[in-house]
């Protein structure tokens, strides 16, 4: 794997791809070093000319009256990162942990929140050491930034909580000393600047796109699979139908099931004689639907790379003027916004799957063996695997619901309007898991239809498909355990197999240009 560097405020969305998906060492390009000294001196000033700046020596939220003495900023910032590690539930995952990481060094870097190059330096060590705080998932309303759960990465870096290092979880100051890292003492706004910050928002969410992208190309070729295995028309993807209506999405999406299912002998065996005048809508409204999830999951890409290098803490330093102003770019609504888009993408393609695999079990509008079974009634087939993803489409419909509509205010009404991003985020994983399994139970589904047409072939890249489930799953001839078929199913769609049949398609998946 590629070391991945990065300058600055400049992540793109395959870098953020690959620190997500891959082991790869992250290193930021120190040639930012004379910015952030500039604003670490600017605060530096601010103090010795005993002038009153919020977050550097005053206390915070509803208490931004209180003026702190000189001798007790320390204690400030210590006090700050320890009262505010209030986080509950679950860790987040290692992966998560070390994309919130990249994100946190790559917004400091910037210039603006006035720490020192001290800070810099120990989260690139923690980068370096593979060493990940231990981060609970819940206890952010995505406002004032992600408080509670930043704050757990920030004690790790004063030798308080744990940290996860080499598979194991151990106190947070024997595993500093393990990576040769002193426990770090803040400076003025240090803490504030740490804690503030919308980066596990954009963590979480940025995890959901990668995996909104890995459903998206798993459910256009199971789609197109079950075109060929419903023995369906691909007329509905003729691109002057597209043109007319002028939805990117839409058109793109017809282009790509044209060529997936060009050449298919299955199609081109019922071109004549076919009685039937048009196909169900989960069939024939492919580009109409997919479009509209890809248009949604390219405008979240780009809410999500933009907030990815923003500078997302309070107040902000400007060297050039000597100002410290405050303002409120930790409020995370348009990464709320961005992650609720994502989340009814997410749950349209799981829905669109789910009807394919009631069309394809039901021998009445598919015209295949009842539940896709050659041997019905002592064999149950596929009828309960579609019950699971009927069941999973379902719940993805409960979880859709905006959660950026929500607002509960906090610190004594001082925080009146919050965004729930971090929860908005953090429901995707789990929705995407979801459509997953339904997506793979249809991939399942659509090659056992397109086996019974044998010795009829589909089209080249569908049969390339078929090879690459039936190296995993074989067919199914009589009734067996199937859940290990479809957690094998699954793990090919959430491993992004199916993301080459899409190329140029998805954000992430895009060669950056040389």
């Amino acid at each position: 794997m590629a070391d991945i560097t990065f300058t600055a405020g400049r992540l793109t969305l395959p870098q953020l791809r690959a620190i997500a998906r891959t082991d790869a060492a992250v290193r930021l390009d120190p040639t930012c070093r004379p910015e952030i000294e500039a604003g670490a001196a600017t605060v530096a000033a601010i103090v010795d000319e005993n002038r009153t700046a919020y977050g550097i020596n005053t206390g915070f939220g509803k208490l931004a009256q209180t003026r702190i003495p000189t001798d007790r900023l320390q204690q400030l910032q210590t006090n700050l990162v320890l009262s505010h590690a209030t986080g509950t539930g679950p860790l987040l995952d290692d992966a998560v942990v070390r994309l919130i990481l990249a994100l946190k060094l790559n917004g400091l870097a910037r210039g603006r929140s006035g720490v020192r190059w001290v800070v810099i330096e120990a989260l690139q060590a923690l980068l370096d050491a593979r060493a990940t705080p231990c981060i609970p998932a819940k206890g952010s309303v995505g406002a004032s930034g992600d408080l509670a759960p930043l704050a757990h990465l920030s004690a790790a870096l004063l030798g308080e909580g744990e940290i996860r290092l080499k598979g194991k979880r151990w106190p947070a100051a024997d595993a500093l000393r393990q990576i040769g890292l002193s426990p770090l003492t803040l400076a003025p706004k240090e803490g504030l600047a740490l804690l503030n910050g919308t980066q596990v928002s954009t963590a979480l969410a940025l995890f959901g796109l990668f995996a909104a992208e890995e459903v998206f190309a798993a459910g256009l070729v199971a789609g197109a699979m079950s075109v060929d295995a419903a023995r369906a028309s691909d007329a509905p993807f003729d691109a002057r139908i597209h043109e007319w209506r002028g939805q990117p999405g839409q058109i793109e999406v017809a282009t790509v099931l044209r060529g997936l299912l060009e050449h298919s002998a299955i199609r081109a065996s019922h071109v004549e004689n076919d009685d039937r005048v048009q196909d169900p809508y989960s069939l024939r409204c492919q580009p109409q639907v997919m479009g509209a999830c890809l248009d949604q999951i390219r405008h979240a890409a780009r809410v999500l790379e933009i907030e990815a290098n923003a500078v997302s803490d309070n107040p902000l330093v400007f060297p050039e003027t000597g100002d410290v102003i405050s303002g409120g770019n930790f409020h995370a609504e348009p990464v709320a916004f961005a992650a609720d888009n994502l989340a009814l993408a997410i749950a349209e393609i799981g829905a669109m799957s789910e009807r394919r695999i009631a069309l394809l079990t039901d021998s009445n509008l598919s015209g295949l063996p009842p539940f896709l079974v050659s041997d019905p009634g002592v064999n149950s087939g596929f009828m309960i695997a579609h019950v699971t993803a009927a069941a999973l489409a379902s719940e993805n419909k409960s979880l859709a619901h905006p959660s950026s509509v929500d607002s509960l205010p906090t610190s004594a009404n001082q925080e009146d309007h919050v965004s729930m991003a971090t929860h908005a985020a953090r429901r995707l994983g789990d929705m995407a898991e979801n459509t997953a399994v339904i997506v793979g139970v249809e991939l399942l589904a659509a090659a056992q239809g397109i086996d019974f047409h044998r010795p009829l072939r589909s089209a080249g890249p569908i049969e390339a498909a078929m090879a690459t489930i039936r190296a995993r799953v074989k067919a199914w001839d009589v009734d067996r355990f199937f859940a290990p078929d479809i957690e094998a199913a699954k793990a090919l769609v959430r491993a992004g197999t199916f993301l080459p049949h899409v190329p140029g398609l998805l954000p992430s998946t895009v060669p950056e240009a040389a």
